[in-house]
């Protein structure tokens, strides 16, 4: 499935803005042959945009679900968008998969990152959350999700095919996208789509360096430090031959590594 990354901060404090961009998008996307979009973690309100991220906050089938949900329609293109999400008192920092017939799944992030995080969300608690998409198995995480070996080895096992990681990854941690991510994928057999924020904004700095990374650990696509609008293919004959060729998964020994839990 051939999948495009917009790695962009939008338009801070602004949702009305970030859905144009992302209708902007996904037209690009669609042109580009591309069956789905995938945007950073909070694009839909902004990140560093504080107590209004409790304002702004609305549930996972409020209005912004279904202007995207046409956006998806009117362009042909599956959307993956990071926001926050209100569930009664409680704010998530949520990621929602939508394509033409509505939302298809929303994941909650599970491991918060800093005090400015555990301020103002609450974390999720689901196990691996997945959906069919394009005929491959895809999966949801937020960010510093990703830095758990045990989180995307959950996925692995659970049959993820392509995990689908918002972020908003700042200076000085560009590594993970740089070295990390494409070190999951490998050695979790699966295709790592690993999408960012750019620039400043507030007292954060983010880097960039969006990746779609595949299962030989090879970066199939790679953004630049600034706004940019990237894709590349996530193959499923590929992994099938990947899989088939690397033995992590099957020569994995669990009953080692009960100390883990």
């Amino acid at each position: 499935m051939r999948t495009a990354l917009l790695q962009s901060s939008g338009r801070p404090g602004s949702v009305d803005e970030n859905i144009k961009i992302l209708d902007d998008a996904a037209g690009r996307a669609a042109a580009a042959g591309a069956g789905l979009l995938v945007a950073p973690e909070m694009f839909l309100t902004g990140y560093a945009i504080g107590d209004d991220i409790a304002r702004l906050a609305e549930p996972a089938d409020g209005a912004s679900a279904d202007a995207i949900t046409a956006i998806a329609a009117r362009h042909g293109v599956a959307v993956a968008y990071g926001y926050p999400e209100r569930d009664g008192e409680r704010v998530y920092n949520s990621v929602q998969l939508v394509t033409a017939d509505g939302p298809l799944a929303n994941y909650r992030k599970t491991h918060l990152f800093g005090c400015f995080e555990r301020d103002h969300f609450t974390p999720g608690d689901q196990p691996p959350v997945q959906a069919d998409l394009g005929g491959l198995r895809v999966g949801l995480m937020i960010c510093y999700d990703v830095e758990f070996p045990e989180n995307v080895r959950a996925h692995a096992l659970a049959g993820t095919d392509l995990l689908l990681v918002p972020t908003a990854q700042m200076h000085p941690f560009q590594f993970v996208a740089e070295s990390v991510v494409p070190v999951r994928a490998f050695e979790n057999q699966m295709y790592v789509a690993y999408v960012n924020r750019a620039g400043r904004e507030g007292e954060f700095e983010f880097v960039g360096l969006s990746v779609l990374a595949g299962p030989d650990g090879v970066a199939r696509t790679r953004a630049g430090r600034g706004e940019e609008l990237v894709v590349a293919d996530a193959d499923p004959v590929l992994l099938a031959a990947s899989r088939e060729a690397n033995p992590y998964l099957k020569d994995r020994r669990p009953g080692l590594y009960g100390s883990l839990v």
